[in-house]
């Protein structure tokens, strides 16, 4: 039985999930506020230079058509006169407070010349969404999405309340940044929460609900700014209120199906138990077939790594692709078999396991085996990484069988096959020597003992020029 089959037995919509985009939701309207804040607290306000007389006093020399506070006409900076370039306003600038008291722009004096400062400000926020979008996603894929949340929304809190306080324009830029990076962590996190308790019928429109909050907040932000017209107090009015959320670590459950893909069934059954008694559904009779499945999954482990000890030996390369077809074509038949038939669908099911369980004991050896010295520890390190990949995707594959129940297997079951394939290019390392360098695995032959190490050792003034030597 898959979660989604769980999911429809004990109600994909109901009273659990509504309780939990509550609590998903209401986290939305603070994420408006944090990433439409500086609309108002990075405002350029109408400003003139503070030495600029009055109208009636004729023009400032190099400076043309200042603004005065309150005109709503364009500034324009000073320029350049009689050849010499007025970079600054001497006597420092004035700033219309008709419509904002204080912002970070007449804090620190961000016009003109240091204009672009307010841009770059912005630019470095939007690399924290962007870093945060890719940190935190990996760590919610390793930790779970409810701890991954849980940072975000106190990191959303203290990073936006010291910015409140931030004594310099760096300081501020890099609290901006750290925000930008907790609200990702709780976007993300919220929905993929959200997603994966939600039934496939109602995901639609629950997603749509945290949109209207995000929506809500989007309005709220303008009633709040027009109240607080102090960028530092503004600033504080809409971080303040993220530490209510602490209550979240008693209130805000796991992803269950996070937890059966990692293997911790008994805590994924808990909160099932749970979902089911406040949806007002019984537990679906067979939920214990997950135990009876991870014990017999676990069993076959034991004689897929012992085959490999018989046919390692004789070839790296042929057992490896040899295991990989074996999962892949399980994999692809499974599909053919109806839904009916378990028996056969699970020893489909146990054949794939032992081909990759097998396939994975033979490709640490392989790799060790296939890249020479000088780059040995590069692939296995590329090699690693590609295989914490395909653990980040697969829960993500799992998921499109609410398009179509058969993809996943399809692209697992491809994917092994092509790998298969590829692996037959690959040269054959059983029984032979490591290589020690490039030029041996284009050739196809180790580096002889001679060309390493060669025989006769000198200085490097005595050294003879066609002698094979060590030099001293």
């Amino acid at each position: 039985m898959n979660f989604e089959e769980i999911l429809s037995g004990i109600g994909g919509f109901g009273k659990f999930q509504k309780i939990l985009y509550v609590w998903i939701c209401l986290p939305q309207m603070f994420l408006a506020f944090h990433m439409l804040v500086s609309i108002f607290t990075e405002a350029t306000p109408p400003h003139a230079c503070s030495s600029t007389p009055s109208p009636t006093d004729g023009p400032v020399p190099g400076f043309n058509g200042s603004l005065l506070p309150g005109r709503g006409e364009p500034t324009v900076c000073p320029d350049v006169l009689n050849g010499s370039s007025a970079e600054s306003c001497p006597g420092g600038w004035e700033y219309s407070t008709e419509v904002f008291q204080s912002t970070v722009v007449t804090e620190w004096d961000l016009v003109c010349e240091h204009a672009s400062l307010n841009n770059i400000i912005s630019s470095v926020y939007m690399c924290g969404l962007l870093v945060g979008a890719l940190g935190f996603g990996i760590l919610s894929d390793k930790y779970g999405r409810r701890p991954v949340m849980l940072v975000g929304l106190a990191f959303q809190a203290v990073f936006g309340v010291g910015a409140a306080y931030a004594p310099n324009l760096y300081v501020y830029t890099l609290l901006r940044f750290m925000v930008g990076t907790a609200i990702s962590a709780v976007l993300v996190n919220a929905f993929v929460l959200g997603t994966e308790w939600t039934g496939s019928k109602h995901r639609m429109l629950a997603g749509l609900l945290t949109d209207y909050f995000f929506g809500l907040g989007y309005i709220l932000l303008a009633g709040v700014a027009y109240l607080v017209r102090d960028w530092r107090h503004l600033q504080l009015a809409i971080s303040a209120p993220g530490f209510l959320f602490f209550f979240y670590i008693w209130v805000l459950p796991r992803s269950a199906r996070w937890l059966m893909a990692n293997r911790r069934e008994e805590e994924a059954l808990q909160l099932i138990s749970r979902a089911a008694k406040l949806n007002g559904n019984p537990l679906p009779e067979d939920l214990n077939d997950v135990y009876w499945n991870h014990l017999v999954f676990g069993l076959v482990e034991i004689p897929a790594r012992t085959m490999v000890l018989f046919t390692i030996n004789y070839s790296r390369r042929l057992s490896q692709a040899g295991y990989l077809w074996v999962c892949g074509l399980a994999c692809l038949l499974s599909i053919f078999i109806p839904h009916e038939c378990t028996t056969m669908r699970m020893a489909l099911n146990l054949v794939g396991k032992f081909g990759v369980t097998a396939s994975l004991s033979v490709i640490y050896i392989y790799t060790a085996e296939v890249f020479p010295t000088v780059i040995r520890q590069n692939g296995i390190g590329m090699g690693s990484t590609c295989a914490r990949v395909g653990g980040v995707l697969a829960p993500v594959v799992h998921l499109l069988q609410d398009y179509y129940v058969h993809i996943p297997m399809i692209l697992f079951g491809l994917s092994s096959l092509i790998g298969a394939a590829l692996t037959l290019l690959l040269p054959e390392t059983a029984n032979q020597p490591l290589r020690e360098t490039i030029e041996d695995v284009k050739r196809g032959t180790p580096t002889t003992s001679k060309e390493t190490y060669p025989a006769k050792p000198c200085s490097f003034a005595a050294c003879p020029a066609s002698e094979d030597v060590i030099a001293v």
